[in-house]
């Protein structure tokens, strides 16, 4: 799974929790995007998540 490569984020897990209260493992997953970003040495493709996208901390190449 993809995981955030500046704040790290990834995927989390938990229940399905139904009407009857019968629980089953679930996953909630991360909008992780593979974007071209710049960097010192000039572009580079990582994977960002779109919170890190939006406010600023990356800038795409």
């Amino acid at each position: 799974m993809a995981r955030c490569a500046i704040c790290d984020k990834g995927a989390h897990f938990g229940n399905n929790v139904s009407h009857s209260h019968r629980r089953s493992n679930r996953m909630w997953k991360s909008n992780v995007k593979s974007v071209r970003v710049k960097t010192e040495g000039g572009s580079k493709k990582m994977y960002v998540c779109t919170s890190c996208l939006r406010s600023g901390k990356v800038e795409r190449a």
